[in-house]
């Protein structure tokens, strides 16, 4: 059984669009995951279709409406579980989450808009807020396909290769180590030494050095929560010349 992902949103052609495209669009044509995208405008009862109101006790912009996010999940059912709501409010989004939700039978993505959603909605169906940063959009479709890309891509026969996500930023809790390709020379710029000398062994530890040597340089807050270097990475920059003072002061 391949992968569920659930949308429910204003703008379907957006998500649905996107994720036909690229990577998403080719592993959903091998049979690894599959998109259903729910138009919450659909399950509202009046003529002009109204799915948002005035908030209560004043303010400005307008609130989307319980109901119609209420009906449209319902008329999913349980298929629509767990039921995430992408907010500012919410867990913040990362590798590690995305991980976890890759290992679900599949997951439900709401998508807010206006000025947020009706409390109601949220605590009747939403399992679960996500933040995608410290910032705010129009509205959750573009943090939706973040999440959906994130995950889709970790799971088996997405990707060419399954080895890739193992390799790449914040796999293991460091940024990925610097990627050279043809030509070796780009305006007097030379691909490293190491990469072309044929020792898979010495390139492995040199990637892994560059991998540290640039966490240490742009996202220290990454190396703490790892806790710190052990002694083997420790040597490792230090066979590369990549002592740790060098990396935290860039």
């Amino acid at each position: 059984m391949s992968y569920r992902v659930d949308a429910f949103t204003l703008f379907p052609d957006v998500v649905a669009n996107y994720a036909a495209a690229s990577v998403l669009g080719r592993a959903s044509e091998r049979g690894v995951w599959e998109l259903h995208v729910h138009d919450i405008r659909d399950a509202t009862s009046d003529p002009h279709r109204s799915v948002d109101d005035t908030p209560f006790g004043g303010g400005a912009g307008m609130v989307l409406s319980a109901e119609p996010i209420l009906a449209s999940v319902e008329a999913v059912g349980e298929r629509a579980r767990p039921l995430i709501a992408l907010s500012p409010s919410g867990r913040p989004f990362s590798q590690a989450l995305a991980r976890e939700f890759s290992e679900l039978a599949g997951i439900s993505l709401l998508c807010g808009r206006y000025e947020g959603v009706d409390q109601r909605a949220l605590d009747l169906v939403v399992d679960e807020e996500v933040s995608l940063g410290d910032f705010v959009l129009a509205g959750g479709e573009l943090a939706a396909l973040c999440v959906i890309e994130a995950t889709v891509r970790l799971l088996p026969g997405a990707l060419g290769n399954d080895d890739s996500p193992l390799e790449e930023s914040f796999s293991d809790g460091l940024l990925e180590y610097p990627q050279y390709t043809r030509p070796a020379l780009v305006r007097g710029l030379a691909v490293p030494d190491v990469l072309t000398s044929g020792d898979h062994g010495r390139i492995a530890r040199w990637r892994r050095a560059q991998a540290l040597a640039r966490t240490l340089a742009r996202r220290p807050d990454l190396i703490v929560a790892r806790g710190g270097l052990s002694d083997a990475e420790a040597a490792l920059l230090e066979e590369f010349d990549l002592v740790e003072g060098d990396g935290r002061s860039g």
